[in-house]
């Protein structure tokens, strides 16, 4: 049995459907109750707290560990999940963390994650680490503007980074867990091409197929948004990236064709599966 954690998110819900549709026995965990594939069995609770998650651990082989800001709540012992995890039975971790780990590694949010990632490499378990850059889904905080006014409003409009596709994330995970070969990788998981906010404005209206107008956010307006859903240091070590991307965060990354054999999804592709929020 694996456990999914963030089952009901942009990762969480597509790895959850590829580990049963392979077969798998799953048990997803989310904060609240949500619909799952056949076959899948839910178990509601708040990572922040992790003595709640011992009941999804009981009889697990191994653990998709996705923190969000669990991991930057006040009080949170993150590294507590992974020592339930053992004494629950769980053999491997695939944890996913941040390519800012390695990039910006003094960043308040970073440092706390490499010192997850230090605690599950001490654990003795089997292991391998994801670290993403940023996501062609976040792209969903346009989506109502959009619908309502034709309006993708954003910062630093024409800095790019190489976002990537969470299905590729998801495909990823699904390997690390399922095969022993990915056992003690670090995996930098990019798509395949830098792309700003402005021409992401613009990939939104090719796929509407009516124009959406960029507005550009000052850095400011930009936290305010984003604090309505993320801790404020957080928010602050994503916008010092977008702001400024430094070398290592332009890169595109070879990893996820290294894993999954082929190129990573470019920002059109997931426009074009996701069109529906947008209309």
């Amino acid at each position: 049995m694996i456990v999914v954690t963030g089952a009901t998110g942009n990762v969480g819900r597509p790895l959850t459907r590829a580990l049963a549709e392979a077969g798998e026995q799953v048990t997803a965990v989310s904060r609240h109750a949500a619909a799952m594939p056949d076959g899948v069995r839910h178990v509601a609770a708040d990572l922040a707290e992790p003595a709640g998650l011992t009941p999804a651990l009981d009889g697990a082989k191994a653990l998709f560990l996705l923190l969000s800001g669990d991991l930057h709540a006040p009080g949170a012992r993150p590294a507590d999940i992974i020592g339930l995890a053992k004494a629950g039975g769980v053999r491997r971790v695939v944890l996913l963390s941040s390519q800012g780990v390695a990039t910006r590694p003094l960043g308040p949010s970073r440092v706390a994650m490499r010192a997850l990632e230090d605690a599950l490499r001490e654990s003795g378990l089997d292991w391998a680490v994801l670290r993403p850059g940023g996501f062609a889904s976040n792209a969903l905080a346009w989506a109502e503007s959009v619908r309502t006014q034709g309006v993708v409003a954003a910062p630093f409009g024409d800095v790019g980074v190489p976002v990537v596709d969470p299905a590729d994330i998801a495909e990823v995970a699904a390997a690390c867990l399922l095969n022993d070969r990915h056992t003690g990788g670090v995996y930098e998981l990019t798509g395949p091409e830098v792309i700003t906010p402005r021409q992401q404005a613009e990939a939104i209206a090719a796929a509407l197929g009516s124009p959406v107008r960029f507005h550009e956010l000052t850095r400011d307006e930009a936290k305010a948004a984003m604090t309505r859903f993320v801790p404020a240091e957080l928010a602050d070590d994503t916008l010092d990236i977008i702001a400024a991307p430094n070398p290592a965060e332009l890169r595109i990354s070879p990893d996820v064709e290294r894993v999954l054999a082929r190129a990573p999804r470019p920002f059109s592709g997931w426009v074009a599966r996701n069109i529906a929020a947008f209309r």
